[in-house]
């Protein structure tokens, strides 16, 4: 250790009363942490690169400062698309610290994983409350039937309207509209579920029927149209 003339010749003075490391909330439990391995927790986190065209939400299940589980969902350009399934191999095993100090290929993810270190370190995980925190799979069930992420894609224009293309329910096969030629609901396809039905033995078109649903005042309509035609 190297000390400036100006330290070396000043006299010791005590610290004083110190209380140690806040405690934070982690799985139920109230840490002081002050190392890697203190760390647990289960939590997601948005990022996004440098010219703002992507973004990733990463999804991380930390069991004593070690990522048991990593979920990479990525939308925007096709090589952080790509790059998620890099990342989806370098961050299980890693301490969060390693993970923090790792290029994971795309500004969006390694974005997001600064994120996450951040809610990770100061406690405020979703898993902060919960006893034992979540098993690892949380990430897969998150994704709920059919292991599909949830995706927003609606469109719009001044001179034709709106159009919702994917919404939460899946992939938006037409739109019913009233007399005035508003949007009342919608017919949806999911994809999740139909590839479901597909690999346990159904042919295509009775496994895209039965993953078909509708949202809304359908029954109504006064016609229904193709969003991407129409």
């Amino acid at each position: 250790m190297i000390y400036s003339a100006e330290v070396k010749g000043m006299c010791p003075v005590h610290q004083g009363v110190h209380h140690g490391a806040a405690p934070i909330p982690e799985e139920a439990k109230w840490v002081k942490s002050r190392e890697i391995k203190d760390i647990s927790g289960y939590t997601h986190g948005i990022g996004w690169c440098a010219p703002q065209q992507g973004c990733c939400k990463l999804s991380l299940n930390v069991k004593d400062g070690i990522i048991q589980e990593a979920l990479v969902e990525t939308i925007g350009c096709s090589g952080m698309t790509h790059s998620a399934a890099m990342a989806a191999e370098i961050l299980p095993g890693l301490t969060v610290l390693e993970a923090l100090n790792t290029d994971l290929v795309c500004d969006a993810i390694n974005t997001a994983m600064r994120e996450l270190f951040l809610q990770i370190v100061y406690g405020r995980t979703q898993s902060a409350f919960s006893e034992g925190g979540l098993q690892i799979g949380a990430g897969l069930e998150d994704l709920g039937k059919g292991a599909r992420s949830m995706v927003g894609t609606t469109y719009g224009t001044l001179s034709k309207g709106p159009r919702y293309l994917e919404l939460t329910e899946g992939y938006i096969t037409k739109l019913a509209l009233d007399e005035n030629d508003e949007i009342i609901g919608y017919k949806y396809l999911s994809f999740g579920k139909m590839m479901d039905f597909i690999k346990a033995g159904d042919d295509a078109e009775t496994a895209m029927k039965k993953a078909s649903g509708q949202y809304g005042r359908v029954d109504d309509a006064v016609r229904l149209i193709d969003p991407r035609k129409e």
